[in-house]
C-alpha cells in the first residue's frame, strides 16, 4: 500500500509575502482576505500565525507602518496632509488625522509645524558640543542576523519584519534579542532608491542561521553614542548635529565603518515621543576611551 507523502509549508515565505505586501501596498485597501489569499493560507488560520510569530496583530501591523510612514512624509517633504493621507491608505484627511492625533497626540498639520521647536538645541553655532547626549564608550562587536534593504530609510522596517519571521521561525528569537540597523549611505547625497541599509536581530555567537537571513556584525571599535527620544523621522536632525556641529567640535577621527543604530524600546507599545534610539558612529580604534 502506498502512503501519501506529507504536505510541508513554508510559513516564512508565506508570512514574509504577507508583510512585503503591507509596506508596498499602503496606499490600497487591505483586508484580512485578501492578506490570506497573498499568504496563500487558510483564512481561519493564517492571521494566528502571523500574531504568534510577529507579535502583534496585521491590524496594528498596518496602522503603525501607515503612521510611521505618515510622519516621514510630514517630516521630510511638503506634500499636503490629503496627499499624505491617500498614499498611506486613508480615504480621506479627516480619518487620517484622526488616527495620527490617537498615536502622535497632535494634528499632522500641527506636528509638522512644531516639530521644530522641540528640537534640543537652536542655534549650531554657538552650541557646538551641547545639545544631545553624546558618549565615547568602547562597543563591543554584536552578531546579527538580518536582510538588506534597499531604499528609503524610513522603510527599513520591511527588512526587520521578514528577519523577525525568519529568526522566530528558526527558533533563535529570545526575550533579549537586540534590534539594529547599519546604514551605509548619506541620505542626503543619494537619491532614496540608491540607499543601502541592513536590518539585524542579535544572534548568539556562531548560531547556525538559514537563507535568506544573512550573517554581519557591528561594533568592536570605539563610538560616540547619541542617545535619542523620540519619532523616527526627526533623527535627521541629529544626524546634522552630529556630524556637522559635535563631530567638528570634538576632531574626532572616524572608522571605516557605517554608522548603525539600536532600537531600544519598540513602536508596538510605545509612544512615538517615548522612543529611544542609540546612534553609533564608529570611532579611529586610537580614540581615548573615557573609564565607566
Amino acid at each position: 500500500m502506498t502512503h501519501p507523502q506529507p504536505q510541508w509549508t513554508d510559513y516564512r515565505a508565506q508570512l514574509t509575502r504577507v508583510t512585503a505586501h503591507i509596506h508596498d501596498r499602503l496606499a490600497d485597501p487591505l483586508d484580512f482576505n485578501e492578506l490570506a489569499l497573498v499568504a496563500d493560507l487558510s483564512p481561519y488560520h493564517w492571521h494566528r500565525i502571523y500574531h504568534a510569530l510577529i507579535g502583534e496583530t496585521v491590524a496594528a501591523t498596518v496602522r503603525r507602518v501607515r503612521l510611521h510612514r505618515a510622519s516621514g512624509y510630514l517630516a521630510q517633504t511638503a506634500l499636503t496632509v490629503t496627499e499624505i493621507a491617500r498614499r498611506c491608505g486613508y480615504p480621506n484627511a479627516q480619518s487620517f488625522t484622526r488616527a495620527f492625533r490617537q498615536t502622535f497626540g497632535q494634528s499632522p498639520q500641527i506636528w509638522r509645524e512644531t516639530r521644530a521647536d522641540a528640537l534640543p538645541w537652536q542655534n549650531t553655532a554657538a552650541q557646538t558640543t551641547s545639545g544631545w547626549p553624546v558618549e565615547i564608550r568602547q562597543v563591543p562587536a554584536v552578531e546579527l542576523a538580518g536582510m538588506a534593504h534597499r531604499g528609503s530609510y524610513m522603510r527599513v522596517g520591511k527588512a526587520f519584519e521578514t528577519a523577525q519571521i525568519h529568526l522566530a521561525a528558526q527558533g533563535l528569537m529570545r526575550p533579549d534579542t537586540r534590534w539594529l540597523a547599519q546604514y551605509l549611505d548619506d541620505p542626503f547625497a543619494y537619491p532614496e532608491a540608491q540607499l543601502n541599509s541592513r536590518a539585524g536581530l542579535s544572534i548568539s555567537p556562531g548560531a547556525e542561521i538559514e537563507p535568506p537571513l544573512q550573517r554581519f556584525t557591528v561594533g568592536g571599535t570605539p563610538c560616540a553614542v547619541l542617545r535619542y527620544q523620540g519619532p523616527y523621522p526627526n533623527m535627521r536632525d541629529a544626524y546634522q548635529w552630529l556630524y556637522g556641529a559635535w563631530l567638528v567640535a570634538t576632531g574626532h577621527a572616524l572608522a571605516d565603518q557605517p554608522v548603525f543604530e539600536e532600537y531600544l524600546n519598540s513602536p508596538r507599545d510605545t509612544a512615538p515621543a517615548d522612543l529611544l534610539t542609540d546612534i553609533f558612529l564608529p570611532l579611529a580604534a586610537s580614540t581615548a576611551v573615557k573609564p565607566g
